[in-house]
């Protein structure tokens, strides 16, 4: 993947920031490029821990239960968490997930976005809402950060969409 020229950061991006674009591979293993979907309308970068997890586990279950209002603004909902797609693609088929979810396996996007939890080595949680700047790249609408053992809040969220 072509993520090496991301800087790590020791904090969440901030609101008004160009969006630092970068390639994934998705639990189907197919690259997911940021910078595609932004040209298509809002994302939102859902960071968490570990798949399998108790709060990540409800957490992305939510989205999915909302999935018709994120997609009914035009938004294209994603996670990310350091796991590999071999357990992306288990946990999305066994909590029968919608979202598209991104194996940041080299923890390169997880840094570069501030969402890093160095004790255990994974991504911390929050979210991030992109939108598309008139140049045309990314650019950070809404950032949410929250404690390990707090899931999002979703209807904060959908306000932010376009």
């Amino acid at each position: 993947m072509a993520n090496q020229n991301l800087k790590p950061r020791d904090n969440p991006i901030t609101v008004g920031e160009a969006a630092p674009d970068f390639t994934l591979t998705d639990q189907n293993r197919k690259e997911w490029r940021l910078s595609d979907h932004v040209k298509r309308g809002d994302v939102v970068l859902c960071f968490y821990p570990l798949d399998f997890s108790p709060v990540c586990s409800a957490e992305m279950k939510c989205v999915t239960d909302e999935f018709e209002k994120w997609s009914g603004k035009g938004a294209t909902v994603v996670g990310i968490s350091c796991d590999s797609f071999f357990a992306h693609d288990a946990w999305a088929k066994s909590l029968s997930l919608k979202q598209t979810l991104l194996a940041d396996m080299h923890r390169q996007v997880c840094k570069a976005y501030g969402f890093y939890w160095p004790d255990l080595n994974v991504a911390s949680r929050g979210t991030v809402v992109i939108g598309r700047d008139p140049s045309g790249t990314g650019k950070v609408k809404r950032v949410q950060t929250r404690e390990i053992k707090t899931a999002l809040t979703v209807d904060d969220l959908l306000a932010a969409l376009s």
